[in-house]
């Protein structure tokens, strides 16, 4: 099958200081290379420090790649700051997901902006996608009037979900997505990713620590250490017959 996402040999450095007056190149991420096909999942698993939120920000679009390519559907994604319409098609959950949300807008608000910003639908158009949108991860119509501050943490993360589903992406990056959410909600919102991904064939790459969602949700698994690849392959796999020393420490935890 052909892979819907493909990362090639992706690089990336930061200048960070070296003392008073100078400063150095530190390399976050080497050569990162993998495939995922589409309506399947791939987690991005390593210690803290090992380069997953920066390959997760470069997937995105949130940051440029110094070097390597993204290819979504075979196309090479350009890095210009903006990725114009293929911003669309690979969208982000973060962890923090009420921090993400203007506390002033209603989030029919903030759902009709993406809309009107990103899209040609006209008003009632954008009504009828936004009602849609929000049945599709377990909210009520009548949600897109209210505020933020209005929602339970577990509605938080499904408006969350609303905003990404908005643009119809093909691939979900979810950075640390439901780590801190209470593990029956995080079992709610668990269930609702795999019911999407059913529905609609998303493809996600996981950012999380949390290796028991990764082995109940992953079809494969990178695990990174100091901003390399040092394992990949099926998650079942890896999971059972680890073969770097940084997975074996992993699943020992």
């Amino acid at each position: 099958m052909q892979p819907l996402l493909k990362v090639q040999a992706l690089s990336k450095t930061f200048n960070v200081r070296a003392g008073l007056f100078s400063r150095k190149k530190f390399e976050v991420l080497k050569n990162i290379s993998f495939c995922v096909g589409k309506g399947e999942s791939i987690a991005i698993i390593g210690e803290t420090g090992a380069g997953k939120s920066t390959l997760a920000k470069l997937l995105s679009g949130a940051d440029t790649a110094d070097s390597g390519q993204i290819l979504l559907e075979n196309n090479i994604i350009e890095d210009n700051g903006v990725r114009d319409n293929q911003c669309r098609d690979i969208r982000m959950i973060f962890q923090d997901s009420a921090a993400s949300l203007n506390p002033g807008l209603t989030i029919g608000e903030m759902l009709d902006d993406c809309l009107q910003y990103n899209t040609e639908l006209d008003a009632s158009e954008r009504t009828e996608k936004i009602d849609a949108t929000l049945s599709k991860v377990g909210l009520l119509i009548d949600h897109k009037h209210y505020y933020p501050h209005m929602f339970s943490v577990g509605q938080l993360q499904r408006v969350a979900f609303a905003r990404a589903l908005i643009l119809d992406p093909k691939v979900i990056v979810l950075d640390e997505a439901v780590s801190s959410l209470d593990p029956s909600i995080r079992a709610q919102i668990v269930n609702l990713l795999l019911k999407l991904q059913r529905d609609t064939g998303l493809t996600y790459v996981m950012i999380t620590h949390h290796l028991s969602l990764v082995r109940h949700i992953s079809d494969y698994v990178v695990v990174l250490d100091k901003g390399e690849v040092v394992e990949y392959g099926p998650t079942e796999d890896v999971f059972q017959n680890p073969q770097s020393k940084v997975t074996q420490r992993l699943l020992s935890c």
